[in-house]
């Protein structure tokens, strides 16, 4: 998924990034944006997408979550957060999801 951004032009600042009770799977950044990307791996649609996982509480843990990352690092901008679906090989990606 990271080649993805980096082939849009995006810089990678962190993979799987922890804080206690939670994690964000991918930052990176652009110019003046700083992306947050949640990552949803499904092997089919059987039990639903990726898209559908991340509804508003997860929304709002992945908000908190980003805080304590910029918190933690020296790095501003505009903050933006995707939702990244990937099934099988195909990857689809909603920006600005929420």
């Amino acid at each position: 998924m990271a080649r993805h951004y980096e082939s849009a032009g995006y810089e990678v600042l962190d993979r799987n990034w922890q804080v206690r009770g939670g994690e964000l799977d991918l930052v990176m950044a652009r110019g003046n944006e700083i992306v947050f990307c949640e990552v949803k791996t499904r092997t089919s649609h059987r039990w639903g997408g990726g898209f559908e996982a991340v509804d508003h509480r997860k929304q709002r843990f992945l908000r908190r979550t980003a805080i304590s990352w910029l918190d933690s690092h020296d790095v501003h901008g505009e903050v933006r957060f995707d939702v990244a679906s990937v099934v099988g090989s195909r990857i689809e990606v909603i920006e600005a999801a929420f």
